[in-house]
């Protein structure tokens, strides 16, 4: 995972190999790997926070190499970290996305995530991320 961390996002929007295994293995942590042929096409590393109503799911990141974006692998890794955060009782997720990154911000729109705000130097002092989220079909508020 971290190598492909490694080769989909520049720094400073990477994770180290400690910061990789850390969020991994978290009590919380939700991992969704897909492989073809013993080749890793994608991840995603959700972890399950506490709400006052029901759990939040948090995004910690969505990674899918290069040969295999633009076939819907990002989306039905979504909805299996999605579901799998359903499933123990978490009624919204949240993800952070840089403000730069035109294509991701369109991905999670289409894929039902509202804008809720911005926090500047999430990334860094002149770098901000926009937080959004998704009621998960299903939750009980």
């Amino acid at each position: 995972m971290y190598a492909l961390d490694m080769v989909c996002f520049e720094e400073p929007f990477r994770f180290s190999r400690r910061e990789m295994r850390t969020f991994a293995e978290a009590r919380g942590a939700k991992v969704v790997i897909a492989e073809l042929d013993g080749v890793l096409a994608g991840f995603c590393i959700v972890q399950v926070e506490a709400a006052k109503r029901g759990g939040l799911g948090y995004v910690v990141t969505l990674d899918v190499a290069m040969e295999f974006r633009r076939r819907g692998l990002a989306a039905r890794l979504m909805e299996r970290v999605e579901g799998e955060a359903l499933a123990v009782g978490c009624a919204e997720m949240r993800l952070h996305v840089f403000t730069g990154n035109e294509a991701a911000i369109r991905f999670y729109e289409r894929t039902g995530y509202e804008f809720v705000r911005r926090d500047v130097g999430f990334y860094g002092a002149v770098m901000d991320a926009l937080v959004y989220r998704k009621v998960l079909a299903g939750a009980i508020l």
